[in-house]
């Protein structure tokens, strides 16, 4: 039992700090990144993720792919390749409201991200 609880208490230190690169602040649908550490182009690019993509869904979706590597949606790796299909993706729905400038800033954003977790 004592190796049971050393081994679990191990797993929750890592999984803890898996994702350090990370600041995310608030839970569930007020889940948000914490900018302040990003890179002047990356703050420019988080405000248009911010706005735009807010009006469809959460970012807790988002935030939640980028720390898992899984599309919470369809259960799908998330990486770079999975960054592109996305923007491509928004491009061709009529609502997105999303030009082609705004859609390479929230793929070249999640991409950032993406690097910022794996450290």
């Amino acid at each position: 039992m004592k190796k049971l609880l050393v081994t679990m208490l191990l797993v929750a230190a890592t999984a803890a700090t898996a994702h350090a690169g990370l600041k995310v602040v608030g839970k569930g649908d007020a889940m948000r990144l914490d900018p302040s550490s990003f890179p002047p182009n990356m703050k420019a690019n988080y405000e248009i993720v911010r706005v735009k993509c807010v009006k469809c869904h959460t970012l807790e979706r988002t935030i939640v792919a980028i720390q898992t590597g899984v599309a919470p949606i369809s259960g799908q790796p998330f990486d770079r390749n999975a960054t592109k299909a996305y923007g491509i993706k928004m491009l061709r729905k009529p609502d997105s409201n999303m030009t082609k400038a705004e859609v390479k800033a929230s793929v070249d954003l999640m991409n950032y991200l993406l690097a910022e977790a794996e450290k």
